[in-house]
């Protein structure tokens, strides 16, 4: 089956989380219009991402040397951890690349905060923590990092295996030389109960983060038809003042108009009486000449 074109993938997960739908039905129906059938049933299929999917995306995309620090900071921690569990390692190694890791998170973390503020997105603690747990999962992941680190995951994502502890994962201390067996058996012994419970934790995680998806798309269409009534209320208050403002123009230009008809009205009173003053003067200047002529 063809593939989403890259180029349109990577634009859609750029976008503002709001337009993320519409841009992509939008392609879709371009690219079955040119005869791209597969590839349009390939970008209908993008699933918008979840808040903090796209504040994770966003905070990659735009924080380069930053991301750039936590593939680094990711790969040093995955393999001083390795190196602790092969017995060749050290708990002071694991420690310092766990704050390097951390700090650079942390960094993105902040980034991704500023974005959701600016967006109008969801700032609780909880969104923040997905936030955190998808960008730590890009840094130690393999199969979450292509994702992550191209700032096109639909989806929050979790670290998997021992790296699920994400800031405790300097717990495990380097074994010595005489324990080297039992240090490896032991994260294998302890692992064993949870994976025996992770189908049922899964499931309840999974229906956890449905209700919460559900909810969240709820508040989010809640938002948007408030935002709705509230541009249609300001499109009419500045359509009102726009109509007034041009009302009092009109009146301003009446009465302007007004005003200079009865000054050009004043002003021709003025010169009949200044014509008819100079003809009577000149009349009365004639009778004075006749009478002394007389």
């Amino acid at each position: 089956m063809a593939q989403a074109p890259d180029d349109a993938v990577d634009r859609l997960y750029g976008l503002p989380r709001e337009d993320f739908i519409a841009e992509r039905d939008a392609l879709a129906k371009e690219l079955r219009a040119d005869g791209r059938r597969d590839e349009a049933t390939a970008v209908k299929a993008l699933a918008k991402p979840t808040v903090a999917a796209w504040a994770a995306n966003q905070a990659v995309r735009s924080q380069k040397r930053d991301a750039r620090e936590l593939w680094k900071a990711g790969d040093q921690l995955s393999a001083a951890h390795d190196a602790v569990l092969a017995g060749k390692g050290s708990g002071a190694k694991l420690r310092e690349a766990t704050e390097r890791e951390r700090a650079a998170v942390e960094r993105l973390v902040d980034a991704a905060r500023g974005l959701l503020s600016a967006s109008g997105g969801d700032l609780s603690e909880a969104t923040i923590e997905r936030v955190r747990e998808t960008l730590h999962a890009g840094a130690i992941d393999l199969g979450a990092r292509d994702a992550v680190a191209g700032g096109r995951t639909a989806r929050e994502r979790a670290p998997q295996g021992l790296f699920g502890g994400g800031a405790d994962v300097f717990a495990v201390e380097a074994p010595s030389r005489a324990g080297k067996g039992r240090a490896k058996a032991e994260p294998e012994t302890k692992a064993e109960p949870k994976s025996k419970a992770k189908p049922k934790g899964d499931d309840a995680a999974a229906r956890k983060r449905e209700r919460e998806e559900a909810a969240e798309r709820k508040r989010e269409e809640a938002a948007a038809r408030k935002r709705e009534r509230e541009q249609a209320a300001a499109r009419e208050r500045e359509l009102k003042a726009a109509t007034d403002r041009v009302v009092k123009a009109q009146r301003a230009l009446a009465q302007a108009e007004e005003r200079s008809a009865k000054a050009a009205e004043r002003l021709e009173e003025a010169r009949v009486t200044e014509r008819e003053a100079v003809d009577a003067l000149a009349d009365a200047r004639a009778d004075l000449r006749a009478a002394e002529r007389g």
